[in-house]
């Protein structure tokens, strides 16, 4: 499993298990899903924590009582190994497979009819100034699938990477180890059948709602601060496929 997959899969497990009641009946991939109480949820990963990683210190609480910029001690690739390996059972209870894991995670929307691919990336570059979103990378992965591999059957996709400087300065002074995980990128990618969409990681932590957020280690400001993001991007990526100017 991925780094950047792992921590995912414990989000997932969470926002699931706490939400699963609720959304069974509208969620296809919570058919399978056991029923659960947001009470217990908080718990699930706190008697595994000491037994894998004896030098970790114990969550406080709120991240703000930790000076900023202080990272966390790492785990061993063996506990993380075993950690992750706990958690496993969890998806395979609830039916998941890892195509339904990335679909869960991501936000996606399709450009209406008669928007060409560059008409979303117009669209998308055009909202996130409006936003003060630095543009600040793009990666045309078609070009170099293209360029290095001669394969010019794969549809077009390319990467854009935007970053909101104040937001970013302050989750990484709560969770410096947030850095792998910015700047925040919006994919526009074609599908099999030539439709374009705009997609990007769900920042969205409404699951946290129904929980201690204090508890899992989320304080108000980061909470508010990746609302702030989210809904930032969320707004580029409409404003994408609808074409807006």
């Amino acid at each position: 499993m991925s780094k950047t997959l792992a921590p995912l899969v414990l989000v997932l497990i969470a926002g699931l298990s706490t939400h699963a009641l609720a959304q069974t009946s509208t969620n296809p991939y919570l058919q399978n899903v056991p029923p659960s109480t947001p009470a217990t949820m908080p718990n699930l990963l706190a008697p595994l924590m000491p037994a894998l990683m004896p030098g970790m210190p114990k969550g406080t609480g709120a991240i703000t009582s930790v000076p900023p910029w202080t990272m966390s001690v790492a785990p061993t690739p063996e506990q993380k190994k075993q950690f992750m390996k706990s958690m496993l059972p969890h998806l395979s209870n609830m039916g998941l497979n890892m195509r339904d894991i990335m679909n869960f995670m991501t936000t996606k929307y399709q450009a209406k009819p008669g928007l060409s691919f560059d008409d979303v990336v117009t669209s998308i570059g055009l909202r996130a100034n409006q936003l003060n979103l630095k543009l600040v990378g793009h990666s045309p992965m078609i070009k170099d699938i293209q360029a290095v591999l001669g394969d010019m059957s794969t549809p077009r996709m390319e990467v854009f990477h935007y970053c909101d400087i104040e937001a970013g300065r302050e989750i990484m002074k709560l969770v410096p180890e947030s850095i792998v995980y910015l700047p925040c990128r919006i994919a526009v990618m074609e599908d099999a059948q030539k439709n374009v969409r705009g997609l990007t990681l769900d920042w969205d932590t409404a699951w946290l709602d129904g929980i201690n957020s204090a508890s899992m280690g989320v304080s108000p400001e980061m909470a508010k601060l990746a609302k702030k993001i989210r809904d930032n991007m969320d707004n580029v990526m409409r404003a994408g496929a609808n074409g807006d100017l």
